[in-house]
């Protein structure tokens, strides 16, 4: 185990060729840069420019003002399969499925059980040897001559290992090990290239993850300081920009998960936005502070590029992996488990589905969507995307085009000319991107919930399913924005052509397209 003093953090941290490069070093490469920014929990009805009007988000505004940003695209229901999907290319409906470890293993460095070492092989021993013909997403850039780099909440876990990430073509990596540990923003100790660094002033075993709902006992242990010295997203945030800086001169392919504004919350202070806003409570005001943050984060990106005269040379993504999720219950203003306010009725996802109005949620962060994170609803599976490309995208441009997640990939070994096979479920949208003619545009995706799969048409049908009843619903999306109208009984052929589709799309087992956690291998 290996310890830092906190003036040389930044210094471990520091990747690759050792030094910055000043803003007027070595001529840019050839190849685009990309830099994807990854948000955790964030909802699309929490950036302004989708109509959220107490939080602004200026920074991420400005993206889609000066990118293409896409009105239907979508990502899986949780986490785990959405990072899965994203850096395989492939979607999370198929019966084999995707090995998802157990989490909170890496605790066990902090309480004495075991050593980093020891855990590593307990996974590695558990997941199946990867296909040698299998390829990832960071590892197509790194292929095509790009230094491929990862911060913040690691590959797709709950747990992963350094064998993993180099596997699934990372040159270098610094963060959370542990998706779980990860619901926390003050960690003891985070993993860089192979090693652990412990955070000098960090001591608690969960990292500070706060006690959920809000109650006086959960703001006082909130706000107590001891043992959460670090904030992460500080750290991550200056291993990005120092990454950026010192790869100037050479094609980097970034790829930022932060923890932001996934909860519970924590902040190390409450914005100035929000300080005297008397439409929220206390947690309200530290939850949007953390989207304020992540906004923030965008704009620091931007500001660096433009100081190292990278911002023509380099392609931003900005999405989210999932829909929205409430991280600032409070009784009497909406409550854990979600249950309509005027009511009291749970919200089922089937006869009472989740409305933010009805609920009480004052972001409507689902953008007024049916749904929640872990819903195969649409406020559970509908993400923002933007993609800034100043070489190539017209500014302010938008596209209606049906897009996954798990595209992604072989979009970007179009952009960095990846010359090799790729096997994936995805579609490029390259064309969409330069402005030519698009192809190979998808009839539909798929993904799984804990409910069932759901199959989205480019034409807008919907259909969805609920296999512990076994029902299976239809809508027609633009004209059914809140999924209010299953249309199943009046379009009996077209529900038997979706269920063929997506029976076949679930490799003929409906049963395993529910991602549940039984999926997950236990490693103790």
């Amino acid at each position: 185990m290996v310890s830092y003093l906190l003036p040389w953090i930044l210094l471990v941290l520091t990747l690759g060729s050792g030094c910055g490069v000043s803003a007027t070093g070595p001529a840019v490469p050839q190849q685009p840069n990309i830099i994807l920014i990854y948000a955790d929990d964030l909802g699309k009805g929490l950036l302004s420019h989708e109509g959220q009007e107490i939080i602004q988000t200026p920074h991420i505004d400005q993206l889609a003002a000066e990118g293409l940003r896409f009105r239907n695209a979508h990502s899986c229901m949780l986490c785990a399969p959405a990072r899965a999907a994203l850096l395989s290319g492939l979607h999370d409906c198929h019966a084999a499925g995707f090995e998802i470890t157990s989490a909170r293993i890496y605790e066990q460095i902090s309480t004495g059980e075991a050593t980093r070492e020891e855990i590593e092989k307990k996974i590695n021993d558990k997941l199946s040897p990867i296909p040698e013909n299998q390829i990832f997403l960071a590892e197509i850039a790194q292929k095509a001559g790009y230094r491929t780099a990862q911060f913040g909440k690691l590959d797709w876990g709950f747990a992963t290992t350094h064998d993993q990430l180099t596997r699934h073509g990372w040159d270098h990596y610094f963060g959370y090990m542990d998706h779980v540990r990860a619901h926390g923003f003050y960690p003891p100790f985070l993993f860089s290239d192979n090693e652990l660094v412990e955070i000098e002033g960090n001591t608690l075993v969960n990292c500070g993850k706060s006690l959920e709902p809000e109650t006086p006992a959960a703001y006082a242990e909130r706000w107590n300081r001891e043992g959460k010295d670090v904030y992460s997203q500080n750290l991550f945030m200056d291993s990005v920009l120092q990454f950026i800086a010192d790869h100037r001169d050479r094609p980097f392919f970034l790829y930022f998960p932060t923890q932001l504004p996934h909860g519970p919350v924590a902040i190390p202070e409450v914005h100035a936005d929000f300080k005297d806003d008397d439409r929220l409570t206390e947690i309200e005001k530290e939850y949007a502070s953390m989207v304020k943050m992540l906004d923030d984060n965008v704009g620091r990106i931007m500001d660096q590029l433009q100081k190292l005269k990278l911002d023509d040379h380099t392609i931003v993504i900005f999405t989210s992996d999932n829909g929205h999720e409430i991280y600032y219950a409070k009784e009497g203003r909406i409550t854990k488990p979600y249950r309509n306010m005027e009511t009291g009725e749970l919200f089922d996802d089937l006869n009472g589905k989740y409305y933010s109005d009805a609920a009480g949620d004052v972001f409507n962060g689902n953008n007024g969507r049916a749904g929640l994170k872990r819903s195969n609803l649409e406020g559970g599976i509908e993400v923002p995307l933007i993609i800034r490309w100043p070489q190539k995208v017209s500014p302010g441009s938008v596209s209606d085009r049906l897009v996954a997640n798990y595209d992604l990939l072989a979009t970007v070994a179009d952009i960095t000319g990846f010359a090799g096979n790729i096997q994936t479920d995805g579609r490029s949208f390259y064309n969409e991107l330069i402005g030519t003619q698009p192809v190979a545009e998808h009839d539909f995706v798929v993904y799984a919930s804990f409910r069932g799969p759901t199959l989205l048409t480019k034409d807008g049908w919907k259909l969805r399913t609920y296999l512990s009843k076994d029902v299976f619903e239809l809508y027609y999306l633009p004209d059914d924005y809140r999924e209010e109208h299953d249309l199943s009984a009046q379009y009996p052929d077209r529900l038997h052509e979706l269920k063929q589709r997506l029976l076949e799309a679930c490799d003929g087992d409906f049963i395993n397209g529910l991602y549940a956690p039984g999926n997950q291998i236990r490693v103790e």
